[in-house]
């Protein structure tokens, strides 16, 4: 006959010291608080006097508190911007102050508003540009659907342009062309870096490379050692220069004057260099650090169609 266990087993409890905070609010008595620990547990967080200004609201860590100071600053730009190809480099001549102004030509290539996102549903107002064309078997089946229910054509690049509120939301299929900028104003522009691969230290980070002579050889153009010795934990610090990839990054070059605006050709001339090579994609908006241009508002295509008036025939003279 197998042994019997009695059905109600003493278990012993640990120390108090060992059992959960839960536990011991439950046990305490009002009058008793806990003596162990540093910090009080009770103890109500002190007031923190650098937080709050004399007139001034105190921040709050909110992100709907973080999008009402966004909307209030000049962080984010009141319209789209536009996306274009660079087409290289060239120089006008001004003729006023006789100097040589080295200029970029970027050239916009059938923008159009794909599709828009609101706060509402996606937490920030975005404008979605669509540039260039592209075989519809080279795209991938939900993009296709995607451009089907927003009712446009496949595009070859897209790129979203944040705006501050709902009022910089363009309609779905505007067509954004080069007098989109007026010739003055400044934008900002971004664009990739030219890709240099694989660098060394004295290219990528401009070392001076080892000594020529005395006994050094083969490594005159690497880098020396690259982490301490005991007292620095015999480790190589995050961040350290070294050889690897070079260039290829994002880059922002600020306040671009607008020379000129071609709407005919869709070309936009602006002064001064443009990161990336030739045919690189380069997204162009209005500059942050400079006051807003008073751009009219430029009609839309059916306007425009509504108000072509055919010209009549020109009589030829007898």
């Amino acid at each position: 006959m197998p042994p019997t266990f009695p059905r109600f087993i003493a278990v012993a409890l640990p120390p108090p010291f060992l059992l959960p905070r839960s536990l011991l609010r439950k046990s305490l008595n009002g009058s008793q608080k806990r003596c162990m620990g540093i910090r009080s547990i009770d103890r109500q967080p002190k007031h923190n006097p650098y937080n709050v200004v004399p007139g001034i609201q105190p921040l709050l860590s909110t992100p709907a508190a973080a999008f009402e100071r966004k909307l209030r600053s000049d962080t984010l730009p009141l319209r789209s911007g536009a996306l274009a190809v660079k087409k290289g480099m060239t120089a006008v001549y001004d003729v006023e102050s006789g100097k040589r102004i080295p200029c970029t030509v970027l050239q916009l290539d059938r923008n159009q508003v794909v599709s828009h996102k609101t706060r509402k549903r996606h937490g920030y107002y975005a404008v979605c540009i669509g540039s260039g064309t592209i075989h519809p078997k080279n795209v991938a089946k939900p993009m296709l659907g995607h451009y089907s229910v927003q009712g446009v054509s496949p595009k070859r690049y897209q790129r979203e342009f944040r705006v501050r509120g709902p009022e910089g939301l363009l309609p779905v299929g505007e067509e954004i062309r080069a007098d989109w900028f007026i010739a003055g104003q400044f934008v900002d522009t971004r664009s990739n870096c030219k890709g240099k691969g694989f660098a060394g230290p004295m290219k990528r980070w401009g070392f001076k490379g080892q000594p020529r002579s005395h006994g050094h050889s083969l490594s005159h153009r690497s880098h020396g050692s690259v982490g301490p010795s005991q007292g620095g934990g015999s480790r190589v610090y995050p961040g350290k220069k070294m050889a690897g990839n070079m260039g290829g990054q994002r880059n922002t070059v600020q306040n671009l004057k607008v020379l000129q605006a071609d709407a005919e050709n869709g070309i936009v001339v602006v002064h001064g260099a443009v990161s990336g090579p030739k045919g690189c994609l380069v997204m162009i908006q209005d500059a942050l650090k400079k006051p807003w241009p008073e751009a009219p508002q430029l009609p839309k295509p059916s306007e425009i169609e509504a108000t072509v008036v055919e010209a009549e025939p020109a009589k030829i003279p007898a």
